[in-house]
């Protein structure tokens, strides 16, 4: 069974950084895609960025030139810098490992909460 730990979340200030980590146990052999989604209040879950194992990335306009991720197969991470960060990037982040072959499995960390403000 996978386990998704994140941290790094909290509480910055408008134009501030901030780092997500997200660190597995158990094997993972199978997964190929590592991310992070994030959900603000009263909004559905999207998409922030993802990197697959052949480094193809994913970004959310809303994100890009802003923050960046990376990935350690050798440690099992995935981490997300945030920079310039801004009052509608407040959201609880989750980080996502998914496989892209059957039976498709993904699991998800259990959530870390990011708050912009002055």
């Amino acid at each position: 069974q996978v386990q998704l730990v994140e941290s790094g979340g909290g509480l910055v200030q408008p134009g501030g950084s901030l780092r997500l980590s997200c660190a597995a146990s158990g094997s993972i052999f199978r997964i190929n895609t590592m991310g992070w989604y994030r959900q603000a209040p009263g909004k559905q879950r999207e998409l922030v960025a993802n990197m697959r194992s052949d480094g193809n990335t994913n970004f959310a306009d809303s994100v890009k030139d802003r923050f960046t991720i990376s990935r350690d197969n050798a440690k099992n991470t995935v981490t997300l810098q945030m920079n310039s960060l801004k009052p509608e990037d407040t959201a609880v982040y989750y980080c996502k490992f998914a496989a892209n072959r059957p039976p498709f499995e993904a699991y998800w960390g259990q959530g870390t909460q990011v708050t912009v403000s002055s």
